[in-house]
């Protein structure tokens, strides 16, 4: 599988997770997602290798890259919706 093939299937897998995970109001739509799935397997990654849980893998997909990819993923959505909550209230 291409290498680009490999992150856009990963962000998907990710992204998904990431949004079933965390309920709520995210009016984004499959490619948001995918996109989202991308950024957060690179901040899983980073995180990851941070504190010694290993990095997000280019060559297959594990349950370790998996892991890393939508916990990235959550906490983008995390920090989306702290910024939405307070640009409405500002």
């Amino acid at each position: 599988m291409p290498l680009w093939l490999h992150w856009i299937v990963l962000g998907l897998i990710a992204g998904t997770l990431s949004k079933y995970l965390m309920p709520g109001r995210d009016p984004a739509g499959c490619l948001i997602t995918v996109a989202l799935g991308i950024v957060g397997a690179l901040l899983g990654g980073w995180i990851g290798s941070h504190l010694g849980w290993g990095n997000v893998s280019e060559t297959g997909f594990s349950i370790r890259s998996i892991a890393l990819a939508t916990l990235g993923a959550i906490v983008l959505l995390l920090v989306g919706r702290v910024v939405v909550h307070f640009r409405r209230r500002a």
